[in-house]
């Protein structure tokens, strides 16, 4: 049996053996989202309708659900996939994208967390938020300091016995016990239109992967796209010409390079 222990470990294994991973993401994201899975190895399906999503979650390996365009319609798709993942034992990623602007997303996303999420993604303005806090995220940007979410974090990840990752300059992963930050990454990443919703879909397919270790899963994802972020950034004029650079980056970033240059400390 293949010891799935380091990033670059897991980035292996999951090229070896690609999961289907559901991804239940916004329509801006739905193309580049797939496009990241396919460029690290994983195989995307977004099926998000009501009438299958629960019944495709007990095909997938993983499921990703993201808020960033809700409807009716789209929730009932949501718990339907999150029941079936939760009762199957699957893992799946919440993504809850400015669920503190609306009462309509503040409520999808409480009853999204009452279905036990096995990782929770988002930018520190939305994890603020979901811990209780005072946040100053404004629609979908981030107007908080990682560093300020991470006491937020841990206590989310206690309560929801989940894995909480809070993406940003530097990235911080908890587990309520166990945390790390991670670092890499480029500026031009946030001037990428649904980058961080593609990030929710490969974690999703790094927990697919290592199930056994959802923690390490959640750290390898974030490393793998730390990584292929700084790769894009060279030579890079702008964000449109990162854009594809980066998909690029991530289907040349290999098992070796990976465990040599992530960036991983105790936090």
């Amino acid at each position: 049996m293949q010891t799935k222990t380091t990033p670059g470990a897991m980035l292996k294994a999951m090229r070896e053996k690609p999961p289907l991973v559901q991804c239940i993401t916004n329509y801006v994201a739905m193309n580049i989202a797939a496009n990241v899975l396919l460029a690290a190895g994983a195989s995307p399906a977004m099926v998000h309708a009501a009438e299958e999503a629960g019944e495709f979650a007990g095909i997938a390996s993983a499921l990703t659900i993201n808020i960033g365009t809700l409807s009716t319609q789209w929730i009932d798709g949501m718990q339907a996939a999150a029941k079936t993942a939760a009762s199957a034992g699957k893992p799946w990623v919440l993504d809850p994208v400015a669920h503190y602007a609306t009462a309509f997303r503040r409520n999808a996303v409480a009853d999204l967390l009452a279905l036990h999420p096995t990782i929770i993604r988002g930018n520190a303005s939305e994890i603020i938020a979901l811990a209780g806090g005072e946040s100053r995220g404004q629609g979908v940007d981030s107007r908080d300091p990682v560093e300020q979410a991470e006491g937020s974090a841990r206590w989310l990840a206690e309560r929801q016995r989940a894995v909480v990752a809070v993406t940003g300059a530097v990235d911080f992963v908890t587990d309520g016990e166990r945390a790390v930050r991670i670092e890499g990454g480029s500026a031009l990443m946030p001037q990428v239109t649904a980058l961080g919703c593609s990030l929710t879909c490969l974690v999703g397919a790094f927990a697919a992967t290592a199930p056994e270790d959802i923690f390490g899963a959640t750290v390898a994802a974030l490393s793998t796209f730390a990584i292929a972020g700084e790769d894009a950034t060279l030579g890079a004029a702008g964000p449109g010409s990162f854009s594809w650079r980066f998909l690029d980056a991530l289907a040349a970033l290999d098992a070796e390079t990976l465990d040599a240059r992530a960036r991983i400390s105790a936090a």
